[in-house]
C-alpha cells in the first residue's frame, strides 16, 4: 500500500488520478481533511506513528511541503518544521517499515550563478529560507534512510491548486497589461508529468537524489507569454526585472535542472515544457475552468 501525503496538493492530486488509473492501492492524507482526504498533521510524529502503526505500507510518498517562498522568510520555523523536520521524520518511519521513501525539493537549493543547467553533484547554496529549509531536509532525509528518492524539480503547475500559469490566465482576465520578470530562467514543470515520471523513477529502486523537470528551459516572462498566446489574450505584454518588485525572499536568476540522471534511469526523456503547458490547459478546458 501506498501512503501519500500532501494529497490535496497539485502533485498529490495528480499521483491519486495516476494510482485510480494504475488500480494501486493508497491512502490519500493531508493537513485538513478535504476531496476524500484524510486529515493528518505530518508535523506531529507521534500521531503519524499512531496512524501508520498496523497499516501494511510499503511505500511513502510526501507531497507535503511549506512552498509559500516569500511568506516563509517571516515563518522560518513553520518552514523548518515541514520541509525538513517532517521529511526526515517520515523517513524514520519508512525505515521501520521495511518501505521505500520519496520527498521533493526545488531548484532553489541553488544560488542561480551556474550558467548551465545545475547537475544533482552541484554545490547547493540556497539564498532563501525556504531553499534553506528544503536543502536541509534533503539531507536529513538522505542521512536517515538509504531507501530514500530525494526528487528535485522546479516551476511545478497543475490544475489541483494555484499556480503561476493560473495566475497568468487570472491577471489576463481583468488586465490588458501585464509586466513579467524575464531575468528569472528555470523550466516549468507539469505535476501529471512529474507523477508519471516519479513513479516510474520509483520503480527501478535506485534509490537517491534525482532532478526531474520538463525538458527545455524559460524565463518566467517566456512562460507566461507562451500561456497568453495560447489562449488567445489580446493584451499587452512586458517585461520586468525581480528588483522591480521588491519580494522579500531573494530568487536565482538561473536555475534550470538537469533531468538526464533521471532519464537514463527511467529510459526516456521529459517532454518538452511547452507541451506540459499545452495539456494542462486542455485539462482545464475539459473540466471547464478555461
Amino acid at each position: 500500500m501506498i501512503f501519500l501525503t500532501g494529497a490535496n496538493g497539485q502533485l498529490g492530486q495528480d499521483f491519486q488520478k495516476l494510482f485510480n488509473q494504475l488500480g494501486e492501492e493508497y491512502i490519500a492524507t493531508d493537513y485538513i481533511a478535504d476531496n476524500g482526504c484524510i486529515s493528518l498533521d505530518i508535523t506531529d510524529y507521534q500521531v503519524v506513528k499512531k496512524f501508520v502503526a498496523g497499516k501494511e505500507i510499503d511505500i511513502i510518498i510526501n507531497c507535503a511541503a511549506y512552498n509559500n517562498v516569500d511568506k516563509a522568510e517571516e515563518e522560518e520555523d513553520k518552514a523548518f518544521a515541514l520541509n525538513c523536520d517532517a521529511p526526515k521524520k517520515l523517513a524514520e518511519i519508512a525505515k521501520e517499515k521495511g518501505a521505500t521513501f520519496v520527498t521533493y525539493s526545488t531548484d532553489f537549493v541553488f544560488d542561480g550563478t551556474k550558467n548551465c543547467p545545475y547537475k544533482e553533484e552541484d554545490k547547493i547554496n540556497p539564498l532563501s529560507i525556504y531553499g534553506k529549509s528544503k536543502a536541509q531536509g534533503e539531507q536529513a532525509v538522505l542521512g536517515a534512510y538509504d531507501k530514500s528518492f530525494v526528487i528535485r524539480t522546479s516551476w511545478v503547475f497543475g490544475i489541483g491548486n494555484n499556480n503561476f500559469n493560473k495566475s497568468i490566465i487570472n491577471w489576463s482576465k481583468s488586465r490588458d497589461e501585464l509586466n513579467i520578470v524575464d531575468d528569472q530562467v528555470s523550466v516549468p514543470t507539469y505535476s501529471w508529468d512529474l507523477a508519471v515520471y516519479s513513479w516510474d523513477l520509483i520503480q527501478t529502486g535506485k534509490y537517491g537524489l534525482y532532478h526531474l523537470s520538463n525538458s527545455g528551459e524559460a524565463s518566467k516572462y517566456e512562460q507566461a507569454k507562451y500561456v497568453l498566446e495560447s489562449i488567445a489574450w489580446k493584451g499587452k505584454l512586458g517585461r520586468a526585472k525581480t528588483v522591480d518588485f521588491n519580494l522579500p525572499a531573494k530568487r536565482a536568476e538561473y536555475s534550470k535542472l538537469d533531468s538526464s540522471k533521471a532519464e537514463e534511469v527511467i529510459g526516456r526523456k521529459m517532454p518538452d515544457w511547452k507541451d506540459g503547458i499545452d495539456r494542462f490547459l486542455k485539462e482545464l478546458t475539459d473540466n471547464g475552468e478555461l
